[in-house]
């Protein structure tokens, strides 16, 4: 999965993907309460925003710690969510929070903080594991730091 991204110096990169993480910036910090206030002050389309949000992440200095935050669709099984967390456990990684949808059509969204400083695996190898759990579908990378 993380062979999907690059690191990249910002200078070569168009204005407007340091302008979707200042718009996500002041949504998260409460600054603005509307995806139209945030991307009318930093500059940008609310199509540009939509189109880049979910694939730009900043890198963060934190020393020795780090973070993570994966999005998923499990079935509505008995035991998926128990083998999901057994998974995350057996890497040396600590849930930090849990939110789940109720379920539609059988499917229930998950969205998995996650405290990575103790793992025993790469992330990439980390989020194979989980895709590769039964009633585990559509894992994503959403943020690292």
């Amino acid at each position: 999965m993380l062979s999907q991204y690059l690191i990249v110096h910002k200078s070569i990169l168009p204005d407007y993907y340091e302008k979707v993480i200042e718009a996500r910036k002041l949504m998260e910090s409460g600054k603005v309460k509307e995806v139209s206030q945030a991307v009318k002050q930093v500059g940008i389309s609310r199509s540009t925003y939509y189109k880049y949000k979910d694939y730009l992440f900043e890198p963060t200095d934190i020393a020795g710690e780090r973070k993570a935050v994966l999005s998923m669709m499990l079935d509505h099984t008995p035991g998926v969510l128990s083998a999901l967390l057994r998974c995350i456990s057996d890497a040396g990684a600590s849930v930090l929070t849990i939110t789940q949808s109720l379920p539609i059509h059988d499917m229930a969204s998950v969205t998995l903080s996650l405290d990575l400083s103790g793992m025993t695996v790469q992330i990439a190898e980390l989020i194979e594991t989980i895709a590769a759990t039964p009633g585990v579908d559509k894992v994503r990378l959403l943020a690292v730091e």
